[in-house]
Formats: structure tokens, sequence, C-alpha cells
């Protein structure tokens, strides 16, 4: 599948009549996360390796640990009662550090414990860098 959407990108990439639509889709913001998220899955399964994925929205802070084959091993997410009760704000720093610190833990009863991050395109900043912060604290390894 993922594949597939690649190829889909490339090909409207290289249309040179809609030259208005490449720089549209090169520089909108979402398509443009999406892109950088699809070239750094490729390379993560060429390596081989189990991944913790991250995804975030205005309100909440999400984080999985995936297998090789795409099963979701570990999950956690500001949306569980467990944690969005001793928040003030789910979509914070606080609140991705302590997903991360769940996330790792969980993930040590599991047996994993190394990890290759896949940011999803997002910038390695604020939200993103506390979770990873806090997941290696934590046990984690990456």
């Amino acid at each position: 599948m993922k594949m597939f959407v690649l190829k889909k990108i490339r090909k409207k990439l290289n249309k040179k009549e809609n030259n208005f639509w490449v720089i549209n889709f090169m520089f909108n913001k979402k398509n443009g996360r999406f892109r950088r998220s699809i070239k750094m899955r490729l390379n993560y399964r060429r390596m081989s390796k189990i991944r913790l994925v991250v995804y975030k929205t205005s309100n909440h802070v999400y984080a999985q640990i995936i297998s090789l084959n795409g099963n979701i091993i570990v999950s956690c997410s500001t949306l569980e009662k467990d944690i969005c009760i001793n928040l003030k704000s789910t979509g914070n720093i606080i609140a991705a550090k302590l997903v991360g610190k769940i996330v790792a833990k969980r993930a040590k009863k599991k047996g994993v414990v190394s990890v290759v991050f896949d940011r999803s395109g997002y910038k390695y900043h604020g939200v993103i860098k506390s979770l990873a912060e806090s997941a290696r604290d934590n046990g984690l390894l990456f």
C-alpha cells in the first residue's frame, strides 16, 4: 500500500504540464510532512527494526510501537482515561513526556528494548522531542 502511494506521488510530481499543481503539492505543509514520512518509513523498512511511531494533533499525542510486519505491539495516547485525568492540557510537552514514559514501560513489559524513532515527518522539536527524550530516559534505546 505504501509503495503504491509513493509511486502515485512520484507520478504526480513528474507531470510537467501542471507546474502550479506540483509547486502547490510540494509546499503544502500537510503534503510535505506526508512525503517526508513516506521516505523515512521506506528507510526504516530497509533497516528491519521495530519502530516507535509518533502522531500529534493540537489536542492529543499518540505513540505506537509497530513490529516489522505492521502489527501494533504497544500503544499509548492522551485519550486514555488514566493519562488525561492527571493533565490540564493533553496536547502539550508535559503530556508528551507522560506518553513517552508509559510507552517505554509498556514496551519493557513486552520485551522490546531497541526501536527506531519514526517522527512521521514532524520536526524533532517541542512535543516530539520531549516524547523521544522521555522514552529514552525510561529505557528504550534509539
